[in-house]
């Protein structure tokens, strides 16, 4: 895949956890950012597209992650996703990439499947921040890596913004996720504000809802705040697309609010304003 594949570049808007691999991104790396990207989007279908049955799913990754396993050792993969492990085994070779962080996306995708099987939320805020270190800080350690910055107040600001990130994509879809049977807002905070299962699993828009759903935006809002910081550490084009990025995240919660954070009832879109918001903050970060 050459630096100007444009259409794999600019497919990565539709990976939610994905930072937009967009003209501000090096060129040099863009390719390798692509490559990254597939391998996330097709794990994600995998896990969540079609009509196959969780162990199907199950077993799909496992098949996935021996290809994984394999690319990485530079071995011969199955013949099932050229399009997947082609790219990535020569971008694994070339920058060195940590495998790890590849494979615990993977296990964040088996999680969902096992959680949304057998019907189960998050009993506490720690525990859904920890699947949000696999499910969605891998992307940030991953691009960081290519960008040659590995300090760790760096990785731990883009721990922040990524979780930030997977965080608002949940709050924003809970009318969405709650019908399939998936469950983000932790259980500890929802007896704290006295939600129940039964009150999520009616999408009634309620005071107590209301107030739950607006203190897990607002705590995301400071966590997001405080990984920006990550924007004055990365140099060049790079720290640009970031800003974009942070911001973006930003928005929507702004949406979120000016919604009365009734999520369960409705979902936020960005307009065209919106994003002449979006590039105006992001010029004054």
């Amino acid at each position: 895949m050459s630096d100007n594949a444009q259409p794999a570049v600019q497919a990565i808007t539709h990976y939610e956890n994905f930072p937009v691999a967009s003209w501000l991104c090096p060129p040099r790396l863009r390719s390798a950012i692509a490559a990254i990207y597939w391998f996330a989007r097709t794990a994600d279908d995998l896990a969540d597209e079609g009509n196959s049955t969780p162990q199907q799913r199950l077993d799909d990754l496992a098949n996935f992650r021996a290809d994984l396993i394999a690319a990485s050792k530079n071995a011969q993969v199955s013949p099932r996703w050229p399009q997947v492990f082609t790219p990535l085994t020569a971008v694994i070779a070339k920058f060195s990439l940590p495998i790890k962080h590849l494979d615990d996306l993977l296990r964040a995708f088996e999680q969902d499947i096992r959680k949304t099987h057998d019907g189960q939320g998050y009993a506490s805020e720690v525990e859904l921040h920890d699947y949000c270190t696999r499910s969605a800080n891998p992307v940030g350690r991953l691009l960081l890596h290519l960008y040659g910055i590995t300090d760790d107040v760096a990785l731990g600001y883009s721990d922040d913004i990524c979780t930030a990130l997977q965080l608002i994509n949940f709050w924003q879809d809970l009318s969405q996720d709650i019908p399939r049977g998936r469950f983000y807002l932790p259980e500890d905070a929802s007896a704290q504000f006295n939600v129940s299962r039964a009150d999520l699993v009616s999408l009634k828009q309620t005071k107590n809802t209301t107030d739950l759903i607006a203190s897990q935006a607002i705590n995301t809002s400071a966590r997001m705040l405080k990984g920006s910081q990550l924007v004055h550490l990365i140099p060049g084009r790079a720290g640009w697309e970031l800003r974009f990025v942070v911001q973006g995240g930003l928005r929507i919660l702004d949406k979120i609010k000016a919604l009365d954070y009734a999520m369960l009832v409705k979902r936020p879109k960005l307009t065209k304003l919106d994003y002449l918001v979006i590039g105006w903050r992001a010029l004054w970060m």
